[in-house]
């Protein structure tokens, strides 16, 4: 039985550089790295995924099996090559995106690699919105999310714009992200998707328009909110030293779907507002230690580190 099921568009990020420092280096877009942070919490995760047979693919493949997170659909395909993502920094700090999506790229999922039966024993079902940009993978990305539902799963879903990915379409995103909110129990956003959505005073209209249960929105160094029912809750920041943002909201994620899990949610019934702050807490935790060190996948923090920080500063969650 599997906690976690993650589906979504690999995509790997890294920063040009001549020093050792400079490069990050992640697993394959936030899916995977949901996936991966949720296994550093102690949660059996698995991920659907279908890779070029190229370094990167390799080197995805390798890091999920690196830290237990079971590839149900793995095959290295020779036509395919692995969605890269080139990051660069700005003059004034800012990161950049460069997608490059060489021919054979968009040759991944399809609906018959998600296999009704590792829904049916997975906990929690987790996409992302950048698998919804291209067929055949949004047939794959809908079909994994339906069936979640159909089987009375928790589904959870990243809203991550990237415009290259959408051709600087954001209505197309917004519309693609609608298309599918009808599966959707548990919903992550935040800045320039809160506002796509309609801004803050939307959210409790599409959570009664679409059934959602929970929107979260993280607020980067200010914490993060929670819209649940009728009340909003809210969990502060924690001071860290930046080093730099890269993974912090998939640790973030990663660790509140993993406190959800660990405090025994199977179903939305079983979500309590006590639960759900202690989890935004804890998640809260994982992306300020992450942004504290650079290297992506090694800065995502483990339960253990997680635990220790709390110790250290006397928190409660």
């Amino acid at each position: 039985m599997n906690d976690l099921y993650s589906i979504g568009e690999m995509v790997i990020d890294f920063i040009p550089g001549t020093e050792e420092a400079s490069y990050i280096r992640k697993a394959g877009g936030a899916p995977a790295n949901v996936a991966i942070a949720a296994a550093k919490n102690d949660l059996n995760a698995s991920m659907c995924c279908k890779v070029g047979d190229d370094n990167f693919g390799h080197f995805l493949m390798d890091t999920l099996a690196k830290y237990n997170v079971e590839a149900v659909c793995k095959e290295l395909c020779k036509e395919a090559v692995t969605t890269m993502a080139f990051v660069t920094l700005s003059a004034n700090g800012e990161r950049v995106f460069t997608f490059a999506r060489k021919p054979g790229a968009d040759m991944m999922l399809s609906e018959a690699d998600v296999r009704e039966e590792d829904i049916k024993n997975s906990k929690i079902i987790h996409a992302g919105s950048c698998s919804l940009s291209a067929q055949p993978e949004k047939d794959a990305t809908i079909k994994a999310m339906k069936l979640g539902r159909e089987f009375d799963k928790l589904v959870s879903f990243d809203i991550n714009y990237r415009n290259i990915m959408w051709n600087d379409d954001a209505e197309a995103c917004v519309k693609a992200v609608k298309d599918v909110l009808k599966y959707v129990d548990l919903l992550k956003l935040s800045g320039e998707e809160i506002d796509m959505m309609g801004g803050e005073k939307n959210l409790p209209v599409l959570m009664k328009d679409y059934n959602i249960s929970v929107i979260i929105e993280t607020l980067g160094s200010k914490g993060a909110q929670a819209f649940f029912g009728d009340k909003i809750i809210k969990v502060p920041g924690q001071r860290v030293p930046a080093v730099d943002a890269t993974g912090c909201g998939d640790a973030f994620w990663g660790a509140f779907l993993s406190k959800l899990r660990l405090e025994g949610v199977e179903k939305i019934s079983d979500l309590k507002g006590e639960i759900i702050k202690s989890a935004m807490s804890y998640g809260n935790i994982s992306g300020c230690i992450c942004v504290q060190s650079k290297g992506a996948i090694e800065a995502i923090p483990t339960r253990k580190q997680i635990e220790e920080f709390i110790r250290k500063n006397n928190l409660t969650v």
